[in-house]
């Protein structure tokens, strides 16, 4: 569990994603896009706090399902879910503390 730096191969299926209990975070992006490159330092420090969240990095884009069938239009988008809802979505996430503060939603401190 915690933080993944690479793209999950193959890409997982919805009813997969949606079927995972606990608390989970789907990062849509691409390994080339900079906003995606420039918000890994904040994700991974994010994560530090919160290592029983399970990460699952999902490369993005042109006929990919599992985006689609997320609504994902910009990269990085970080949908945060526990027991297969969706909790709380980050787009471009500008800074730690939103993401550490998302995380939170799905895995609160003891």
């Amino acid at each position: 569990m915690g933080f993944s730096d690479s793209f999950t191969d193959p890409e997982p299926q919805r009813t997969q994603i949606d079927a995972l209990p606990g608390p989970i975070v789907l990062e849509f992006g691409t390994g080339w896009c900079a906003f995606c490159r420039a918000a890994q330092p904040l994700v991974l420090a994010a994560f530090a706090r919160h290592p029983g969240v399970r990460h699952i990095k999902v490369e993005d884009g042109s006929g990919r399902r599992l985006g689609r069938s997320f609504g994902v239009k910009l990269w990085p988008t970080l949908v945060f879910l526990r027991d297969g809802r969706e909790l709380a979505r980050l787009v471009r996430p500008s800074g730690e503390a939103v993401i550490v503060q998302a995380l939170a939603s799905i895995d609160p401190p003891v």
